[in-house]
């Protein structure tokens, strides 16, 4: 509320939930990553209020090196900013649609470059 720590706590994947069924609602600021909408969905259900950053608008806030707890630091400065941009928590049924059309992508992309590989063997041979 201040702008000041009232807790550094060093958490373990396996206590992360029971660290924040037992904590109060607060504001929750997490940069989006591969498991952030799990978590944000989950924290919500707790009744807390969990935003969403990307890593480039917190990364101008690190004031030292990466480590957690300079990162940890960043996300806090960052959140508490009036102008910064969110990125909205995903449902289960958004995740596995755009996970879909990330795998597709994954095999456009594939079989493109494997034409691309047959072709310039061909080539090689003297074959148009």
């Amino acid at each position: 509320m201040h702008g000041k720590a009232i807790l550094r706590k060093r958490l373990r994947r396996s206590e992360m939930t029971k660290f924040f069924v037992n904590l109060e609602p607060c504001l929750i600021g997490m940069e989006a990553c591969g498991s952030s909408h799990h978590w944000a969905r989950k924290l919500g259900e707790y009744g807390h209020t969990v935003k969403l950053m990307p890593p480039q608008f917190v990364k101008p806030y690190v004031k030292t090196n990466k480590h957690d707890v300079a990162d940890s630091e960043a996300i806090c400065e960052a959140v508490s900013r009036p102008n910064m941009r969110f990125v909205s928590i995903k449902n289960i049924e958004q995740q596995a649609i755009l996970s879909m059309h990330r795998a597709r992508q994954g095999f456009v992309k594939a079989r493109t470059a494997q034409a691309n590989q047959i072709r310039g063997l061909l080539s090689e041979f003297g074959i148009n």
